[in-house]
């Protein structure tokens, strides 16, 4: 039976794999098929930020943070560039019937702006903005509105007057049975000592 040398095996594998990457080649430089280049203001984004309620302070505007759980807040838009407005709205996630929704025009100036301080009730939200011109579909982030847990409940304080000068106790409860009985305990020995000693030292 003929057999193929091994050189000839050799330079056979080289030339497919010379030709497939020839053809490879060029598809790797190109863009995918139907993606558009990137349009002003496709890298802006819209952040969530903490507006001041009951003591607490505002998020500042232009923060990077992006904030996913909030109480009272506003929305604060960066980096599209020329694009003078963005329209955005919130609705419920997942969106249930008559849920509670806000939508308006975010004006912008030099590719920055910021809404008036808003409001929802407690519940999980999603946010989505668009402008004209942008490539692809709106984009989107969820969040969270809770007021509740940030309400703290204030600790309770000690119980019962100052302590008593001199190293008193502050409260009869705080001699507690156990501790008394400690105390009565060592008293009783100390005593004992005290008698065997005083015997000694008078020869008894």
């Amino acid at each position: 039976m003929p057999t193929t040398p091994l050189p000839r095996r050799a330079g056979m594998r080289i030339a497919a794999v010379t030709a497939l990457t020839a053809a490879l080649t060029p598809l790797s430089g190109l863009p995918a098929a139907g993606a558009a280049p990137m349009a002003p203001g496709d890298n802006g984004t819209v952040k969530i930020h903490t507006a001041p309620w009951d003591g607490v302070a505002r998020t500042p505007y232009g923060d990077a943070i992006d904030e996913p759980r909030v109480c009272r807040f506003y929305l604060d838009a960066a980096n599209f560039e020329t694009i003078t407005a963005v329209t955005w709205n919130i609705r419920t996630q997942p969106e249930v019937p008559s849920g509670a929704t806000l939508r308006g025009t975010l004006n912008l100036a030099g590719g920055i702006g910021h809404t008036e301080d808003l409001n929802l009730p407690d519940g999980q939200y999603r946010l989505a903005w668009s402008f004209a011109g942008m490539t692809g579909s709106e984009r989107e982030k969820t969040f969270t509105v809770d007021c509740r847990s940030s309400m703290s409940t204030p600790s309770p304080g000690p119980q019962g007057g100052p302590p008593a000068g001199g190293g008193g106790i502050a409260r009869d409860e705080a001699f507690t049975t156990v501790a008394g009985a400690g105390a009565v305990g060592l008293a009783a020995v100390g005593g004992v000592i005290w008698f065997r000693l005083r015997r000694r030292t008078h020869g008894a």
